[in-house]
């Protein structure tokens, strides 16, 4: 873009060896006051700069789940990996840097959709199957049970609490990541998806509940009380139990 409005190379270096641009990767460059500073925007801006090096290319796995803000079922950030990208096979797919990740496959349109900035990015449904395969059902509900609320999220106008517990809306969430899914072996987790639960410990939590055979509670229940209204992160009413995660004041 920079030599087509009549700038030169040697222009572009000057600006470089000055300070002033900053090589993203090869020939993508980006104005040294525009880099950003948190590591999340860092690492988009690194998938954008692949993707402009590569025409084509959508946004997806990690890279996906940076952009969509899906939790990690590890300790490790997903805008701590390697950025990737998602090809169409027979494209020229450009000089791949080495700290970027190639899948190269036909995404079907409707797998795909465009974030803030314009670029495309697969959807959450798809980000969401993509992430969990190969996955622990624990580990796999982190993301699944994220991936519906915000899915939920998105056939409100205004979400309530009570959305999130509609059997209605979690099932056309479910629909949704089987829709996405090309895997064998997902579908028992997908099944197991709950928008009801509000974080990673609790997905976390419910995943080894199941695992261990222990009775299924209900989550985030009302229960109304003398001294206001708690939703508990669990609860088990035939055994007058309730379960907490998180958080030091419970």
């Amino acid at each position: 873009m920079l030599l087509a409005t009549g700038v030169t190379r040697g222009m572009i270096e000057t600006q470089v060896n000055a300070g002033r641009l900053t090589v993203v990767r090869h020939g993508v460059y980006l104005a040294t006051e525009a880099w950003p500073d948190d590591l999340r925007t860092r690492h988009l801006v690194l998938g954008h700069a692949e993707q402009v090096a590569n025409p084509g290319a959508v946004l997806s796995h990690q890279s996906a789940a940076v952009g969509w803000g899906l939790p990690s079922p590890t300790f490790e950030d997903w805008h701590a990996l390697d950025v990737c990208v998602t090809l169409p096979p027979g494209q020229g797919h450009g000089s791949q840097r080495r700290s970027a990740v190639h899948h190269v496959i036909r995404l079907p349109a409707e797998h795909v959709t465009r974030d803030a900035e314009g670029y495309e990015v697969t959807s959450i449904p798809r980000t969401a199957t993509d992430l969990v395969s190969g996955r622990s059902l624990p580990e796999s509900l982190v993301i699944l049970d994220a991936a519906a609320r915000q899915l939920v999220e998105r056939y409100v106008n205004q979400v309530r609490r009570s959305d999130y517990a509609n059997p209605r809306l979690a099932q056309a969430a479910r629909e949704q990541f089987t829709a996405t899914s090309r895997r064998p072996g997902l579908a028992s987790a997908i099944a197991r998806a709950d928008p009801r639960r509000e974080s990673p410990a609790e997905s976390l939590s419910a995943g080894q509940f199941l695992l261990a055979g222990l009775p299924v509670p209900d989550y985030q229940a009302r229960l109304a009380t003398p001294h206001g209204t708690f939703y508990p992160d669990f609860f088990w009413p035939e055994l007058r139990m309730i379960g907490e995660v998180d958080g030091a004041i419970k």
